[in-house]
């Protein structure tokens, strides 16, 4: 049975200078809290509970770094509004992220199958539960990719209609064996998907892990409604669920 350390991880941030690295509990509760939007430093303040001169130290320390800027606040001139100014790449825990019995998995699935789609199935499992074996979560970078293959073929799939977008979506994701593709709602947009060839094999980590497919839908959907989307994994294989299931909501805003 998998199961899922948090503590201790060091996130890492790929800014114009080159990859940071941020070991700090405080700084990455400070990131945290602006990968939600723009904050002020009272905002910052008030939400973490720590002193005016620990957040200050601690910002300076991250925009040093290039992983946050600011702006100054419209409303009040006097005032800075930080956001983050860098890509997440993902984090690396002390602690073994998962375990797994991978050489099983191997010798029962990979070198009895002849479908070349089992094949690579299989290896993309293998190197991404072998990453997590080692305390390294690669889903930022999953869905990043999974946004670009998304928005590109958007021009294949598109259609007249909401409806038409998501019958190709169905018949691209069986096609490619990709999986089985259901709408449950269409106001809010949720999609379920059966048989998903990015979780439905990994150990159960109690935690969503269709960062890809997640990715894919967003630059889908984005296109088709021609704004930012936001596209939530509310159930998943990988937590013990039956199927996967993705919330496709517009993304907020930092005036909402």
């Amino acid at each position: 049975m998998a199961t899922t350390k948090t503590k201790g991880r060091i996130k890492i941030f790929s800014t114009k200078n080159g990859v940071n690295i941020i070991q700090s509990p405080i700084k990455a509760q400070i990131l945290s809290i602006l990968k939600e939007g723009g904050r002020s430093g009272s905002q910052i303040v008030s939400s973490t509970k720590r002193s005016k001169s620990t957040i200050s130290a601690h910002l300076q320390d991250l925009e040093d770094a290039g992983i946050i800027d600011w702006i100054i606040d419209p409303d009040d001139r006097r005032r800075k509004i930080y956001f983050i100014n860098s890509k997440f790449l993902g984090d690396v825990s002390p602690n073994h992220e998962i375990e797994d019995h991978i050489n099983t998995i191997l010798e029962e699935y990979v070198t009895q199958s002849n479908d070349p789609f089992d094949f690579f199935r299989y290896m993309f499992r293998t190197i991404r539960v072998a990453l997590l074996d080692e305390g390294i979560n690669i889903d930022p970078i999953l869905h990043n990719a999974g946004m670009k293959v998304g928005k590109t073929f958007y021009k294949k799939l598109r259609g007249e209609s909401l409806n038409d977008l998501i019958q190709n979506i169905a018949s691209f994701w069986e096609t490619n064996n990709l999986g089985n593709i259901e709408v449950k709602s269409i106001n809010p947009l949720i999609i379920q998907a059966y048989d998903c060839f990015e979780c439905e094999d990994l150990p159960k980590l109690g935690r969503p892990a269709c960062a890809f497919d997640s990715g894919v839908l967003e630059g889908i959907f984005s296109n088709f409604f021609d704004q930012e989307v936001e596209v939530e994994e509310t159930k998943c294989y990988a937590q013990g669920d039956n199927y996967c299931q993705f919330l496709i909501k517009p993304l907020k805003t930092n005036e909402e």
